[in-house]
């Protein structure tokens, strides 16, 4: 469900009491814990929390106005979203956060990068705070910018050409990523480097 809310104060007016509440606990966690080098503004119809073009002038990859996601929160129909990138694909933030998670004895349910939950008290809101502070704006950009070379992409998102091809064009890796963040069900992968995708039809 996506907001047309222009500013974070305006999205928070508009939820409810309830949902309001929450969100705001969770942001002020997130607030707290967040590096410098990341700013928070709405993204993709949400709160969002991003590299700026300031830091990383060549922005998203699936859309380069956009400044480079970290994470989102979100209130959705039937739940409140938490998103957190850097748990997708990452092996061993990924181990680290289920590990320290299923530490506190509280369920988890998440997608590829996504937490849902529908209380403020359903979260560990001190793993979440770990996962922030964690992941520096420059730690962020080296894993991004690697990820997008194991897929024979720049820093632009632009494919590499690869030298000797017969076409003097190079060879490109296609692949088809998602533009926007997901909250889907099942095992986030594991072992690969790259940003939250979908598979090719």
């Amino acid at each position: 469900m996506q907001s047309k809310a222009a500013t974070v104060a305006e999205y928070l007016a508009s939820l409810p009491e309830d949902r309001r509440a929450a969100i705001e606990a969770v942001r002020r966690v997130i607030l707290k814990n967040l590096d410098k080098g990341y700013v928070e503004g709405m993204q993709y119809g949400m709160i969002g929390y991003a590299v700026p073009h300031s830091i990383f002038p060549h922005g998203y990859h699936c859309d380069p106005k956009q400044p480079l996601p970290f994470a989102g929160l979100a209130s959705q129909k039937q739940h409140m979203s938490l998103y957190l990138m850097t748990t997708y694909g990452d092996g061993p933030q990924w181990d680290w956060f289920r590990a320290a998670w299923e530490a506190t004895g509280k369920k988890l349910d998440m997608g590829k990068c996504c937490i849902r939950f529908r209380r403020v008290e359903d979260l560990a809101l001190d793993v979440i705070a770990e996962a922030i502070r964690r992941v520096p704006a420059t730690a962020y950009i080296e894993f991004y910018v690697k990820a997008l070379a194991s897929m024979g992409k720049g820093p632009d998102g632009k494919p590499i050409k690869v030298a000797g091809a017969s076409s003097g064009k190079g060879k490109r890796l296609s692949d088809s990523i998602n533009p926007r963040p997901q909250c889907t069900t099942g095992k986030p992968a594991r072992g690969t480097k790259k940003p939250p995708a979908k598979r090719p039809k």
